[in-house]
């Protein structure tokens, strides 16, 4: 019995949370209204608030559904074979990957709805993940980071989720594959090896310059 009300709860769940993401779409996150959407989840409104206070409670979970999406299959991606990709490259390629999936309902996080409310929380869950991986890393590796992991960690999120929030709107012409292997390229050698000026002799830059990987 517990199972089959466990699905009733997550189908419920899923059906307003498709529901938020195609109105918001449609008409914005501000002009929806609760009748909206236990209209275009075919349930009733006594059924939504069982679940959910109000429509950004409801935002709010579609936000940490995604993410927990993204964590249920993290295990395996870490411990795969790090092959052509790279250790790093795996986990970064997996969440673009991801993201395409789920376009509409990252487009409606990216895009800021619900007074940004979405992408904070989005931000936050990215932020927190990548800090548990560095700060794991340098205990495999025996090392002190030169900088607060905290800002290192924040700083890798907000160059994802800004590049992430472009890349997801379409039109850029890049495969999830080719956009992460472009960041993971910037962050391995820095913005002057990115650009092309760490090959200008008059820069001096402090980033060295590094081969073009194949």
């Amino acid at each position: 019995m517990k199972v089959i009300e466990d699905r009733r709860v997550r189908r419920t769940r899923s059906a307003l949370g498709a529901a938020l993401v195609e109105l918001v779409l449609e008409k914005g996150f501000h002009t929806v209204t609760v009748d909206q959407l236990v209209e275009r989840a075919d349930v009733g409104r006594a059924t939504f608030y069982a679940h959910y206070r109000d429509k950004e409670d409801l935002l709010v979970w579609v936000v940490r559904d995604l993410a927990l999406d993204r964590v249920r299959f993290m295990p395996a991606v870490e411990q795969a074979d790090a092959g052509a990709e790279g250790i790093a490259e795996l986990p970064l390629l997996h969440l673009f990957q991801h993201a395409e999936r789920e376009r509409p309902a990252c487009q409606v996080i990216l895009r800021g709805e619900g007074d940004g409310r979405a992408l904070r929380e989005f931000t936050g869950i990215i932020g927190e993940l990548a800090g548990d991986v560095f700060r794991s890393r340098c205990r495999q590796a025996g090392v002190q980071p030169r900088v607060p992991l905290e800002v290192v960690a924040r700083a890798w999120t907000g160059e994802v989720v800004g590049v992430l929030s472009w890349w997801i709107e379409g039109g850029t012409g890049l495969s999830a594959a080719e956009v992460t292997r472009h960041l993971c390229d910037y962050s391995a050698y820095g913005r002057m090896w990115a650009s092309g000026l760490s090959d200008a002799p008059a820069l001096g830059s402090r980033e060295a310059a590094a081969p073009p990987r194949t």
